[in-house]
């Protein structure tokens, strides 16, 4: 049975033909749906309705308005699974999703990794977000709510300090006049979680780039740093060609082991002599395994033919 393509989504779009609505250049798109809308690019907007929806006489006619806001730096399925319960609250909802920008993020949460411009691109490729506000404001006001014609501001219920410092929670306000919606958390996944991972094998991803063509001046690692690196990179890489020849080694110990012939407790001690000696010149080389295999099998052997 054929597999019938969902219906693509529709969007809200600029009703002015005067092609001043775009705000970037036109992209060329590789999926099955074209990217989300700016907030700039909406020349009308849905009329705000009279009283607050509720979940039970939420309408089908008329969407609600769902605003959601936040960081979203390094965009990750954590992101998209709020975004999705945000734009799940009820059956015909229009979810706008909120992005602060570099200068305010710097100020009252620290550096980003993404830019600003690439955070709102990242918004935009997200299935469940109908329109993107950039330059989000980091506290929600009734003129903000009036402005983009909110029903309801989703988050977690996670409170988070507001601009000034003095407020416990920026989301106090909604709470306050009954417009919040809780959203749950997504365990195990957070973009301090991903710089954590990055940070603990920071030596390892430095390699990783260097080895992929970036220079030192790239990744800002200095001359002396850049050589211990790959220092240590070839002690690692000497370390595992070592533990490969002693695994080869054993195997080679265990094939030979029908032919020794000990009858009492000082030949197990010879026997120990020659596995270290083996061990030994596996792993480093050397002519104690010619010597070794003389004394156990009254005949010299060549090496490859154990390890074979």
């Amino acid at each position: 049975m054929a597999i019938m393509p969902s219906p693509p989504r529709i969007r809200q779009t600029s009703t002015g033909g005067d092609g001043d609505d775009d705000l970037l250049p036109p992209t060329e798109h590789y999926s099955l749906e074209a990217p989300t809308t700016w907030y700039e690019s909406l020349s009308s907007l849905a009329a705000p309705a009279k009283e607050p929806y509720s979940s039970s006489s939420a309408s089908h006619d008329r969407p609600v308005r769902v605003y959601a806001d936040g960081i979203y730096d390094l965009f990750h399925f954590g992101h998209a699974r709020a975004l999705e319960q945000a734009k799940k609250l009820f059956p015909n909802t229009y979810l706008l999703v909120g992005c602060c920008s570099d200068e305010i993020t710097y100020t009252y949460k620290g550096k980003t990794v993404m830019t600003e411009a690439e955070r709102y691109e990242s918004l935009r490729h997200c299935k469940w977000v109908d329109e993107v506000i950039p330059d989000a404001p980091w506290v929600i006001t009734q003129e903000f709510i009036d402005k983009h014609n909110i029903d309801y501001v989703a988050h977690d219920s996670l409170p988070y300090a507001d601009a000034s410092g003095a407020g416990k929670d920026v989301y106090e306000f909604v709470k306050a006049i009954g417009k919040f919606k809780e959203t749950k958390r997504t365990d195990g996944i957070s973009t301090s979680d991903i710089i954590m991972r990055i940070v603990k094998d920071y030596n390892e991803y430095v390699m990783r780039n260097l080895a992929r063509g970036y220079t030192r001046k790239d990744l800002g690692v200095s001359y002396v740093k850049e050589k211990q690196l790959r220092v240590n990179m070839g002690i690692t890489k000497l370390r595992e060609k070592v533990k490969e020849h002693q695994e080869k080694a054993s195997i080679w110990l265990i094939r030979l082991l029908p032919q020794l012939q000990y009858e009492d407790y000082f030949k197990r001690w010879e026997f120990m002599t020659i596995l270290m000696k083996l061990h030994h010149a596996v792993a480093y080389g050397g002519k104690d395994s010619r010597d070794a295999s003389q004394r156990v099998g009254g005949k010299c052997r060549p090496l490859g033919c154990w390890l074979s």
